[in-house]
């Protein structure tokens, strides 16, 4: 089985806010687009235009549908009588129901376990900066590394019979022949709502671990004891009374605003129905 190398204070990772993740799956596409043609490539893909396309992809955005959940001790205020103030501060603590679009992908993990079981040393974990990888030359396509991994990172192309997986673009972040400012991540740079950051999450100083420390930024499923280095950032709470503390009209009031409405020139009349739509 292949060992670890000693902890290294450089620990390159993502950051990525849920807050701000759309869904758009361009982070997927430009993963696709550069690593196809980098180190890691080819990405193949199988009867991509059949009733079962399938193909490797690093990047995977899953979408869940997040029910709506009352104010905190809303069901013991209903009970009671509450003013219509209470109502409304109850209204706006509540949590409406929301999509959230969760990336996935692999963590570069600490202690992983897809490099220790690896037989062959295929899988490994990079000294320098924490970055894991897979040795193609030496990997003989079976599947323990996609086994152990409890985050379902790994991606096996049945094309080659290798093991594939993200590799923070290692061959773009030290590529000095392209700008400084492109030396990221390909997700990084394509994603439109910047949800996504790359940066040395073991410097305490660095913008993306300040960013975690003032999101309460959190690892996934950390229990397992894997320590992955990435982190994802918590979606802020939402105001489920925002439309329903928007004032409404009386009767009395729509009733003269509909009498000076009819008192306009008929331009005016329609100038005032098109603004309003």
């Amino acid at each position: 089985m292949t060992g670890l190398p000693l902890p290294s204070k450089k620990k390159l990772g993502l950051v990525i806010d849920l807050d701000t993740c759309v869904g758009c799956h361009a982070c997927a596409v430009a993963c696709k687009e550069w690593n196809a043609g980098g180190i890691a490539g080819p990405l193949t893909d199988e009867r991509p235009y059949g009733k079962d396309p399938s193909g490797v992809w690093f990047n995977r955005v899953h979408s869940y549908e997040i029910e709506a959940l009352p104010a905190p001790g809303a069901q013991a205020a209903s009970a009671s009588a509450c003013s219509s103030e209470e109502s409304d501060l109850l209204a706006m603590l509540a949590q409406p129901a929301m999509t959230l679009h969760f990336p996935r992908s692999c963590l570069h993990c600490e202690t992983p376990a897809c490099v220790t079981v690896c037989p062959t040393g295929a899988s490994y974990k990079r000294a320098e900066d924490g970055i894991v990888l897979v040795d193609e030359d030496k990997c003989i396509g079976c599947k323990l590394c996609s086994w152990a991994c409890p985050y379902g990172a790994r991606e096996y192309s049945a094309v080659e019979g290798v093991m594939k997986k993200c590799t923070l673009c290692v061959d773009r972040i030290y590529n000095e022949h392209i700008p400084e400012p492109s030396r990221q991540p390909a997700c990084v740079q394509a994603c439109p709502t910047r949800a996504r950051h790359f940066g040395d999450l073991g410097d305490e100083n660095s913008a993306v671990s300040k960013l975690v420390a003032e999101r309460s930024g959190v690892a996934l499923m950390p229990e397992l004891g894997y320590a992955p280095v990435n982190r994802y950032l918590p979606p802020r709470p939402r105001r489920a009374g925002a439309v329903a503390m928007q004032p409404v009209a009386s009767p009395t009031v729509a009733r003269e605003e509909k009498l000076e409405q009819e008192q306009l020139p008929s331009l005016l009349r329609w100038l005032d129905r098109a603004l309003s739509r």
